[in-house]
């Protein structure tokens, strides 16, 4: 895999966007800027679009079968388009004014042209992976991942869904959570093992494995992402120190401790205030600290994690050193910090 890999990714995102005129310059620039390629002014200007780790993984599981850049390129970027459509409209659904270090699309240019932009890249994601035809992919693969892909949204939004429903009730269940969190999260990053592998032409057989393997390491990811909303920093996160505190965001491990602390501790006073105030957070995170839920849900992405690479183990892979540093990456995101 090239080193380069993230600017060429990020070249064929690029090339599904179509050639516009001034009146719609905004319109296309909201959106680059939130996929980092442009700045507040909609000057051209590259952040950090973050590890894209989503469309690097698609890429592997392609060749790990056997197939080639080319091919998978265009879903690979499709897929990355897709990731970015939900987080803006995720960005507007959560009040969120930070991504990424930089200010949320919605909270410059609105909630209503947020909606619009978020929109419009959903639609650029399906034109991507339309693409794979232009590159010599057959017409009824193309239309077997299309399909496919369809499917992960409707998950995604059904997970989306469930994590709004939950907002405000402090009884939601481990299970109920982790039933959103498959949906909402863990689905997208199953689809880049299975559609990578597909895109090589591999069987349904071996596909599922690698879906088994992103659908737990999907797992195994936001469970970290959890406790990093609680414990991380600022600077390692890119958003504010204890932000789903401040939020009031009911994350595993707040939903751990929840149902072991007294009615009267701190971390359910802490949810009976509005979101946004921070007294009491330093208080409820010691209190979630005393009750173990960082080693607890730390526990169970390391059981998802076994799953992951049990499942990617088991797939007879025409590029077994692909299959190596496909495994290297989940060993990579085991412990991370960012």
């Amino acid at each position: 895999m090239p080193e380069d890999i993230r600017s060429v990714i990020r070249s064929e995102m690029q090339a599904v966007f179509p050639t516009y005129s001034a009146d719609l310059a905004s319109f296309y620039g909201m959106q680059e800027y939130h996929l980092g390629w442009r700045n507040h002014s909609l000057q051209t200007e590259f952040s950090d679009p973050g590890k894209l780790l989503r469309p690097i993984m698609t890429i592997m599981a392609c060749q790990m079968m056997g197939g080639n850049m080319a091919h998978v390129l265009p879903l690979a970027a499709g897929i990355q388009l897709l990731h970015d459509f939900s987080l803006i409209h995720d960005d507007i659904q959560d009040d969120s004014n930070l991504r990424r270090g930089r200010a949320t699309l919605w909270s410059i240019w609105g909630m209503a042209q947020g909606i619009n932009a978020g929109d419009g890249m959903f639609v650029l994601a399906h034109m991507a992976i339309q693409r794979m035809y232009d590159v010599g992919v057959p017409a009824e693969r193309v239309f077997q991942i299309l399909r496919r892909f369809d499917r992960t949204i409707l998950s995604i939004c059904e997970g989306q869904y469930l994590d709004i429903s939950f907002e405000g009730n402090q009884h939601i269940s481990e299970a109920a959570y982790l039933a959103m969190i498959e949906r909402k999260t863990a689905v997208l990053i199953a689809a880049c093992g299975e559609l990578g592998a597909l895109a090589a032409g591999a069987s349904d057989h071996d596909a599922t494995l690698l879906g088994q393997f992103g659908l737990h390491l999907g797992l195994s990811f936001q469970m970290q992402d959890d406790i990093l909303g609680i414990w991380g920093t600022a600077a390692e996160t890119g958003k504010p120190d204890a932000a789903d505190l401040l939020r009031r965001k009911l994350s595993l491990p707040v939903i751990y401790t929840l149902a072991r602390e007294p009615g009267d501790g701190a971390l359910h006073q802490l949810y009976q205030l509005p979101a946004g105030k921070d007294a009491g957070v330093d208080a409820a995170r010691a209190a979630m600290t005393q009750y173990g839920a960082h080693e607890a849900v730390t526990a169970m992405a390391q059981v998802h994690y076994a799953q992951a690479s049990a499942a990617l183990s088991q797939i007879s892979a025409p590029n077994p050193q692909m299959q190596q540093e496909l495994q290297a990456l989940a060993d990579g995101l085991l412990g991370r910090r960012v």
